[in-house]
């Protein structure tokens, strides 16, 4: 299977950031990809709660969501959306990080709410609170396609292992992993935190990220790390897209999910134990 990572550095305006998205779909096709898919927040970067409300929608009507459907099927690929920021019916009026798989065809293959939420304080002056704007999704997704078993997630659900432990054991031959990772972070933990679930899980790793400096509305700009990665079931990097939006293709031989799992066993090996 031909993949592409497309790499992007979204505005906080959905409807400037849809053409560049799609132009890269094409581009990624063109060059002969069949799984093509983007980062977390692929629609936009914002952390301004009341303008996001002023410019999300609902899933029904989402554009970038339309659009993208619409290309997929044109296409005849598979489309990963990392994840769209979206309204929601919630009564608190969080909005929900939601990543889809779309079909050759155009139709909802999976949707997948983002389960682990973004609360840190990465630095004295650097605060994140995700949970304040959305709400956490509480069911793990494995997504069919032709070509293997997709188990979906979205950035920070990377620190979770147990959730990756859960989509390959339940079948998951690919893991994805779309993200915006924080700079500070993203030097330090992003490629060894890939690395590590591809490994631990005998599992390919499909990781596109954003990228760059990101202009927000009424806030101060905020940066991700980039790095877009595929990595193979033993661990090795295929792919890095570097810190400049793009594409960048991979050529997955999917039999190397079986080969590495007859040679090392230990996603059947888990046991029980009492305590701590």
């Amino acid at each position: 299977m031909k993949a592409a990572l497309i790499q992007l550095s979204v505005t906080d305006d959905p409807a400037k950031n849809l053409p560049v998205t799609l132009e890269f779909i094409r581009e990624a096709a063109a060059a002969g990809a069949q799984f093509i898919a983007t980062p977390e927040c692929t629609n936009l970067i914002s952390s301004d709660r009341a303008y996001q409300r002023s410019v999300l929608e609902h899933e029904c009507h989402d554009p970038t969501l339309a659009a993208i459907r619409a290309e997929a099927e044109k296409l005849g690929v598979y489309v990963l959306i990392g994840s769209l920021c979206l309204k929601t019916e919630d009564d608190d009026g969080r909005f929900a990080n939601r990543s889809f798989l779309i079909g050759r065809k155009g139709d909802v293959k999976a949707r997948y709410d983002k389960i682990h939420m973004f609360d840190v304080d990465v630095s004295e002056t650097e605060r994140y609170r995700e949970s304040e704007g959305y709400r956490p999704g509480r069911e793990a997704v494995l997504a069919p396609t032709k070509y293997a078993q997709i188990g979906m997630s979205v950035c920070y659900d990377l620190r979770f292992p147990h959730l990756y432990r859960a989509l390959a054991q339940g079948g998951a031959q690919i893991l994805t992993i779309p993200a915006a990772f924080n700079d500070t972070t993203g030097e330090a933990h992003w490629e060894v935190l890939v690395r590590a679930r591809a490994i631990e899980n005998t599992c390919f790793v499909l990781a596109p990220a954003q990228c760059g400096s990101h202009a927000t509305h009424g806030d101060k700009p905020r940066r991700t790390w980039g790095h877009s990665m595929a990595v193979a079931p033993w661990g090795e990097v295929l792919a890095d897209g570097g810190t400049e939006p793009g594409v960048t293709l991979v050529d997955l031989d999917l039999s190397q999910v079986g080969a590495v799992r007859t040679r090392l066993r230990s996603l059947f090996h888990d046991r029980s134990f009492d305590g701590p």
